[in-house]
């Protein structure tokens, strides 16, 4: 690793002008390119002490070795030459795209004397009528099949059509009325021509006249009892509106933008585009990403913009609405792209703020989707576990992975999740949850130590009931001794081969700590921090780091935020229930079921504090002793004093609110 003092360049040698710079290692490879409003300004924040740089940042410039840089005369330049430099070196430290793909979109050549209908994809051409992108190309075909019945525009290549001249014979679209057969004179080129404007017009929203001229006709026809033509419009029309239904009205404005929405988490980005055209959605994309530099939302769309309108070959709308406005150059080189104003906004309000929540959840679906396919492969999963054995030196792979989490609010309802993992699949049966009880206030490292201790000690426990402990010798190599009666295995009885703990060298000594103290040695330990995704093992100084495409790595991420997920739905299920309490719920002995049925009887708490234990009674299922019990209860306690609803100015006497138990804590 270089240390960046070595290539620094020297003072006032950075220019304050904006430009791009270049980030070279050892062996001249780019590793990463960047633009600035000021690069001296820029390149020097590079070259401070990297402890405090970002993670991600402090890796680039300790494996660079030499910055160079070209000086532009605006920041829109800096952004067309940032984009083709990353085009070109394909650095490792930038922002990739792995979905690169060029999207198929509907074309009609209306540079051709005989206009055709088809799919193409690439560069867009000079006189051809474009839309879409389409994410499919069979949705194209789809559309064209339905609309070929009222605009029998030609589809054929050229070649094709020049033989159906040669011959004098149409293909099989010109006989069953798919086509207006201009190859073999049933029409001229102006007739074909206006057939295939028509048929753009109809693609571009403007569908009121076609149908109002359909129908029309229809009518005609079936008043002059000309019936085989009017059904045949009438199929027609039902054609047309089947076309316009796949292309549903989204703004009623008729407005043509792209929406693009983003689902992140540390790791990764999944972008989502959507086309709209004549207000209407004519296409959709999505990228996934790995975040490799250190980039917020507005750099991700920054990247994505470039992505989608670099290269050229997707025009820019006069409308893209993204969830995080990037910089002003970016607006800039968008309008000049388009050779007019361009409105690069977040919508606030109305359909557009609707229809970018709809993008929105196609672009978490989309990560979900990707995270649960890289998951589920099967090979992937064993050289995952493959690796992670490898990387921490384990006997064996750890098909049993256990991961612990903390979670509290500035040190109230302090809890602890345990999930568990199996052949790298989630095992959520197995899941548990945790209170702290051992002490009060904010410390993770002693409630890790405390949650541990109560897990194993549980697992010690069951070993030693099934004779385990006692006789180790006649215990059975299968699952025998770790079933109940029923054959159910028992909640602790496997133990992990894996425990990872969410943290660093502190959450490790306390989880290693806690397994030293009851005698268990067979079980590894390691914490992954979140900061700087390091594998941490007990008594070891320096952290075990596992590259960045590693599927190790990945699944424990994966382990470690599923722990860090249940951890803190519980913490706010916790939470919810102490800020909803009433008096009655830690009345002992008194469930859900007969708190609502006493407050349903006596109606408030009020009255039920005043009721008297025959009056309790009377209520369906509660006993003379509930009945004493909860009078106890209630006569212990000093009424609430009154509430005020501040809105109305209502005196509120009592609370009635209760709040549902859950099951399942482990104690």
């Amino acid at each position: 690793m270089a240390d960046p003092s070595t290539y620094r360049p020297a003072p006032g040698a950075i220019p304050l002008s904006p430009g791009v710079y270049k980030f070279r290692d050892a062996h001249g490879r780019v590793i990463y390119v960047g633009k600035a409003k000021s690069l001296r300004q820029r390149l020097s924040s590079y070259f401070q002490d990297v402890a405090n740089l970002h993670p991600r940042t402090a890796t680039m410039v300790t494996t660079a070795a030499s910055v160079e840089w070209t000086v532009v005369s605006t920041e829109v330049e800096a952004l067309q030459l940032e984009y083709s430099w990353i085009k070109e070196f394909d650095p490792r430290f930038n922002v990739k795209y792995r979905d690169d793909k060029s999207y198929p979109e509907l074309a009609v050549t209306l540079n051709e004397e005989f206009p055709r209908v088809q799919v193409m994809r690439g560069a867009h051409k000079k006189g051809v009528r474009y839309f879409g992108p389409y994410g499919h190309a069979w949705a194209i075909r789809e559309t064209v099949d339905l609309l070929l019945r009222v605009f029998p525009v030609r589809t054929c290549s050229n070649g094709v059509f020049k033989r159906a001249q040669q011959v004098g014979r149409p293909c099989l679209l010109g006989y069953i009325g798919k086509c207006a057969a201009p190859c073999v004179g049933r029409v001229g080129a102006a007739e074909h021509r206006e057939l295939a404007e028509e048929f753009c017009d109809f693609m571009a929203g403007r569908t009121g006249n076609y149908l109002r001229r359909l129908e029309v006709q229809m009518q005609e026809a079936a008043a002059e009892m000309e019936y085989e033509k009017a059904a045949r419009l009438r199929d027609d029309l039902g054609a047309l509106r089947r076309a316009m239904e796949k292309n549903a009205v989204v703004l009623a404005d008729g407005t043509d933008a792209d929406l693009l929405a983003l689902a992140e988490d540390e790791l990764e980005a999944a972008v989502q585009i959507f086309h709209v055209r004549g207000g209407r959605v004519r296409g959709q994309r999505g990228w996934v990403t790995d975040k490799v530099e250190d980039v917020d939302t507005a750099g991700l769309v920054e990247h994505a913009l470039q992505q989608l309108y670099g290269a050229g070959t997707e025009p820019v709308p006069r409308e893209v609405l993204v969830p995080a406005v990037p910089g002003e150059a970016v607006r800039e080189w968008l309008c000049t792209l388009r050779g007019s104003q361009v409105d690069l906004r977040v919508p606030q309000r109305g359909d557009k703020k609707d229809l970018m929540e709809t993008v929105q959840r196609n672009a978490q679906q989309a990560l979900a989707l990707h995270k649960t396919k890289r998951a589920s492969d099967l090979t992937t999963r064993s050289r995952a576990l493959q690796e992670i054995a490898d990387a921490l030196e384990l006997d064996s792979v750890p098909l049993r992975i256990e991961c612990f989490d903390i979670s509290h609010l500035q040190g109230e309802d302090v809890v602890a999740s345990m999930v568990v993992f199996e052949d790298g699949l989630a095992r959520k049966s197995e899941y548990r949850r945790f209170q702290i009880k051992g002490f009060e206030g904010q410390d993770d490292v002693r409630s890790m130590h405390e949650v541990i201790s109560r897990r194993f000690r549980r697992y010690l426990q069951e070993r030693e009931q099934t004779g385990e402990w006692a006789v180790p010798e006649e215990v059975p190599d299968g699952d025998e001794a770790l079933t109940d009666e029923s054959g159910r295995p028992k909640r602790f009885a496997y133990p992990p081969q894996l425990l990872v703990v969410d943290g660093g060298q502190p959450q490790v000594a306390a989880a290693q700590r806690a397994l030293a103290e009851l005698g268990i040695d067979d079980v590894a330990v390691c914490g992954l921090a979140k900061r700087l995704e390091e594998v941490w093992l007990p008594g070891q100084d320096d952290p075990v780091v596992l590259p960045r495409s590693s599927e190790g790595l990945y699944l424990l991420q994966r382990v470690r935020d599923e722990a860090h997920r249940f951890a803190i739905t519980y913490q706010r299920s916790k939470r919810a229930k102490r800020l909803t309490a009433g008096e009655l719920d830690s009345v002992p002995g008194l469930g859900e079921t007969r708190r609502r049925a006493l407050l349903k009887h006596f109606g408030s708490l009020k009255k039920l504090r005043a009721a008297t234990v025959d009056e309790l009674c009377e209520v369906p299922g509660i006993g003379r002793r509930t009945a004493e019990t909860v009078a106890a209860a209630l006569a212990s306690r000093t009424p609430a004093a009154f509430a005020v609803n501040t809105a109305t100015g209502e005196i509120i006497e009592d609370s009635t609110a209760t709040a549902v138990p859950r099951s399942g804590e482990e104690t």
